[in-house]
């Protein structure tokens, strides 16, 4: 397991090609300046910065654990881009996200997982519920289960529903302790009975270490909030102690996901 300092690249936003209106965000199909697509995920929607942030940090984290991630980067949005976009909601939206944005790679041609066509093996369903309960991610149930198959493999996508303490922040120690009950509707949850062996290897993996290059990634400026007192420093240690906190007591999660699944099966 490569425990390196993390590292993203960063690109230009070049051309707009599509909206994905199916997300409530208005993420967009994009062209770079390195001539690649991506799904751009705007600074200026919905969640803001915060959406940005448990993106970066929980897909980061699902590849540093040997999950399948399309690459994330950092893509600049130039003040002039899309001045002629005729729609005034996605003209909006651009203004709004001028600056430092997060895209992840468009996988072309890759389909929805389908839990009825498509088959999970259980040490790859039980990695990612255990992943899902790590970052409290909210969002892979069977309505929406933010998973693709791309050439016959399984590929994760769209963490921003996760790490959900920093919409409150106050309490934020007292959360990292808490089972994550959302588990009872993951979409693998069924299939995941290999928690226990999971739970082991990652809980290793997933070292202070790792988890501060991660973490280490996120832009001051995504982390600055005049609301609040804390300095961006000060926030990002708030990130990466509530998610070493979390692994320390990951039994707590893994009881959690265990009991769900009896009443399922």
């Amino acid at each position: 397991m490569n425990q390196q300092q993390a590292q993203l690249r960063t690109v230009n936003i070049s051309r707009y090609v599509t909206p994905l209106r199916e997300g409530g965000s208005l993420p967009a199909i994009v062209e770079a300046d390195d001539d690649f697509l991506y799904v751009l995920k705007f600074r200026g929607a919905g969640q803001g910065v915060k959406a940005l942030i448990a993106e970066l940090i929980g897909g980061e984290i699902a590849r540093k654990l040997g999950l399948r991630i399309p690459e994330i980067v950092f893509a600049n949005l130039d003040a002039a881009f899309g001045r002629t976009e005729p729609d005034e909601e996605i003209q909006d939206l651009l203004q709004a996200s001028v600056g430092l944005n997060l895209a992840v790679h468009y996988l072309s041609g890759a389909i929805t997982f389908d839990p009825v066509l498509n088959v999970v093996n259980p040490l790859l369903a039980s990695q990612i519920v255990w992943l899902d309960c790590l970052l409290t991610n909210v969002d892979r149930t069977a309505r929406n289960t933010n998973m693709l198959m791309w050439h016959k493999e399984l590929w994760l996508i769209d963490h921003g529903a996760s790490l959900y303490f920093h919409h409150s922040w106050d309490n934020w120690k007292e959360q990292a302790q808490r089972p994550f009950v959302q588990v009872k509707e993951h979409v693998l949850l069924p299939y995941a009975t290999e928690l226990e062996a999971v739970n082991e290897t990652f809980s290793q993996l997933l070292t202070p270490e790792l988890i501060g290059s991660i973490v280490g990634l996120v832009p001051d400026e995504w982390l600055q909030d005049p609301s609040l007192t804390e300095s961006a420093e000060e926030r990002r240690e708030v990130y990466a102690q509530f998610l070493t906190t979390r692994v320390q007591n990951s039994d707590i999660f893994v009881k959690e996901a265990q009991n769900a699944r009896k009443l399922l099966i």
